[in-house]
């Protein structure tokens, strides 16, 4: 698993007044050896009675050279306690050690993370898109630099897993599992950086889903170029949205109910040709809804163009490179898949 700077940091900063213990008694022991041509165990005897300042008797007959050796290492391991207990005591006080564990925790929640959904930004978008995802029980990761934003996460998010970090840095995205992930959605305020963040996602991760949000309409080209799969404009879909609730008021809140928190229990799926039994292959519509009936409907098709066809007809034949996009209850969506799995 990739450890990132923080991690590592914090490890070495817990770590050295214990490698500094540890260089204090090899020290001992080597030069006993070297000095008085002592045994390994004698040595380590001497060093032990010498750092800890026990008082005990010599095992060995001390030269001059052997007698200052044991002053300076006397003196020497005085100086490394009082460092180690410094060091420790500002670990416990400050709240380092206890941050040093939670990293720990942070970083093992996000190894168990597989097949997840990256949010970069928790700002109204990021917010909105986690509420959705945790609605739907979709596993995922926000990544976030602004220090208010992480308290909100940390405030509104029970068990959300939050990384604190700059997504623009391939590392952090690292950290996050993105070549683990399947998705990934930017919602940062400026365009530059989610085209920098997408660029670096697809390079890492040339199977992933990007999702990216664009402020201004000629970011829209660049962001795909990139390579984000979708990019939203939040503003001309907001404007759009309440335009169409004047025309079409209904339609658009049943559609606000089905994305919506409220409509956690109704799910869209499309079911692809290829996950199809090999007896329903290149057969009609009819033949794939009512198979194994469980309650779902065609409510589309997807072709191999990328066209779509609504409420299309039931002797319309389902061939390669096609999806079905169906609707139904959770329970309805999971008995379907677990019948193209059996």
């Amino acid at each position: 698993m990739y450890k990132p700077d923080f991690l590592k940091n914090s490890t070495y900063k817990l770590l050295q007044p214990f490698i500094m213990l540890h260089i204090i008694v090899v020290t001992g022991i080597l030069g006993y050896m070297i000095i008085e041509g002592a045994s390994f165990f004698d040595a380590i005897y001497m060093t032990t009675i010498t750092i800890t300042t026990v008082g005990y008797g010599e095992t060995i007959p001390l030269s001059h050279a052997g007698r200052a050796f044991t002053m300076f290492l006397l003196i020497t391991s005085w100086l490394t306690y009082a460092f180690v207990i410094t060091r420790i005591t500002q670990f416990v006080i400050s709240g380092e050690l206890n941050q040093y564990f939670k990293n720990r925790k942070l970083m093992r929640d996000i190894s168990r993370l597989q097949d997840h959904v990256i949010v970069c930004g928790y700002g109204r978008n990021g917010n909105q898109a986690a509420n959705i995802l945790t609605a739907h029980n979709v596993p995922f990761i926000v990544v976030e630099k602004d220090e208010h934003l992480i308290q909100r996460v940390d405030a509104e998010g029970a068990g959300i897993i939050r990384l604190e970090g700059d997504a623009t840095d391939d590392d952090v995205l690292r950290a996050a599992g993105v070549e683990r992930a399947r998705a990934l959605i930017t919602t940062l305020p400026l365009d530059a950086q989610n085209v920098f963040i997408v660029l670096s996602a697809r390079s890492l991760n040339p199977r992933l889903k990007i999702i990216s949000r664009a402020s201004e309409s000629t970011s829209v080209a660049k962001l795909k170029k990139a390579g984000a799969d979708n990019v939203i404009m939040p503003d001309f879909i907001g404007g759009t949205h309440m335009a169409t609730l004047i025309s079409k008021p209904d339609v658009v809140e049943f559609i606000d109910f089905l994305s919506g928190e409220q409509g956690h229990s109704i799910h869209m799926e499309s079911v692809s040709f290829d996950d199809l039994p090999l007896s329903l292959k290149d057969k009609s519509l009819h033949d794939v809804m009512g198979w194994k009936k469980t309650g779902v409907n065609c409510i589309g098709i997807k072709d191999k163009d990328g066209n779509f066809l609504i409420n299309p007809p039931e002797d319309t034949y389902i061939t390669p490179g096609m999806r079905v996009i169906v609707l139904g209850t959770i329970e309805q969506i999971r008995e379907m898949k677990g019948n193209l799995q059996s």
